[in-house]
């Protein structure tokens, strides 16, 4: 049968919003929307933060260790520098290590882990020996050897040696995920039909573990973020680089905690676990997305709560009296008697066939 051009266009705006319904699920979540939202703050904040800085982060001033007011709301250090431009200047540099770091990791991770795990073979030996030999390697006593003989730490370095650390894991991931679907029927079906394999990876294998690459992504760059500020809090990174740890490492330096100033310090700790909270919740939404049985709001299926005393009713159609065929299970005075009711009679009751144990029967 011929399907005419109106069919064709009723069919597609039939499709399109459940297509649509499909591609957002992972945005319809409270998680996912809290977390994009914080970290949308924060970006905003790295791109416009020194221009919308009250003061310059390194200017000293008479107004010694005051707490916050109108003039500097999050109060001043031992020397007057004024601590809300501190965090605004410090954040850009944060979250550069932080992305940057995710990216090259993540590249790194996807290379080597899909490659392994589609190839197969010496290659997959060769890759496999790769990723163990990183994956041994420590992050932070690297980067504090490199330190050492280099005299200018940037941001950019240092994300560059977190990302070469931290790429391993995710690259073994990545393998055991291919290994899995290499061996997919729509994968032998393209391997069949001569395509090549760069292909079959990019189009066949790749939009299959794209919710793993986002999932890795993420953990990177709280990895990279915590360890920046951690690298930064002991003074091995350049501290004249503002950035959140700094402010920390001043603050620990000049005794903040003895002397009552928790204004120095408590800004920059509740920054930290809000950009860390954050990231976490869009880790936790694409795992919901993943995962069908952890979804809640993104999509899933509400949960059914029993209730003591009650039959759970499965309703199909109501009858002309107002009574509804149902399929129950209740229970004689001997025992449990399935009862099945499937039509009701003009004076409002059900006939119903029961089958099962009456008084007089003796149990076995």
């Amino acid at each position: 049968m011929a399907v005419t051009a109106t069919e064709v266009a009723v069919l597609d705006a039939t499709e399109t919003p459940a297509a649509s319904k499909r591609r957002f699920r992972f945005l319809r979540g409270r998680k996912t929307v809290v977390g994009l939202c914080i970290l949308l703050f924060f970006v905003l904040i790295a791109v416009i933060g020194p221009w919308i800085a009250p003061y310059d982060p390194d200017t000293m001033s008479n107004e010694l260790l005051q707490p916050p007011s109108g003039s500097h709301w999050f109060g001043t250090t031992q020397t007057g520098q004024d601590v809300l431009s501190q965090i605004l200047v410090g954040t850009r540099g944060v979250l550069v290590v932080g992305f940057v770091a995710g990216i090259i990791a993540t590249i790194l991770s996807v290379l080597i882990g899909v490659s392994a795990g589609f190839l197969g073979g010496t290659a997959d030996e060769v890759l496999s020996l790769l990723s163990n030999v990183f994956l041994v390697i420590p992050g932070l006593p690297l980067i504090i050897i490199i330190a050492s003989f280099v005299s200018d730490t940037g941001d950019l370095l240092i994300a560059a040696v977190i990302a070469l650390t931290s790429w391993a894991w995710g690259a073994r991931v990545l393998r055991a995920q291919t290994l899995s679907l290499r061996r997919r029927d729509y994968v032998e079906a393209a391997r069949a039909t001569g395509e090549p394999t760069w292909r079959i990876i990019f189009f066949e294998v790749m939009p299959n573990l794209t919710a793993v690459i986002a999932s890795g992504f993420v953990g990177t760059v709280i990895f990279a973020i915590l360890s920046e500020i951690t690298l930064a809090f002991i003074g091995v990174a350049d501290i004249s680089n503002w950035n959140w740890g700094t402010v920390l490492f001043w603050a620990q330096s000049n005794q903040a905690l003895a002397q009552g100033a928790w204004w120095w310090f408590v800004p920059a700790g509740l920054c930290i676990a809000l950009l860390g909270m954050s990231l976490a919740l869009i880790n936790f939404g694409i795992d919901e997305f993943v995962n069908p049985r952890l979804r809640t709001e993104t999509g899933g299926s509400r949960k059914v709560r029993m209730r003591v005393g009650f039959t759970p009713v499965a309703r199909k159609s109501t009858s002309e009296s107002g009574f509804t065929p149902v399929a129950r299970t209740s229970m004689s005075e001997s025992g449990f008697t399935p009862v099945a009711r499937t039509s009701t009679s003009e004076a409002g009751f059900t006939p119903v066939a029961r089958t099962g144990t009456s008084k007089k029967e003796p149990r076995p």
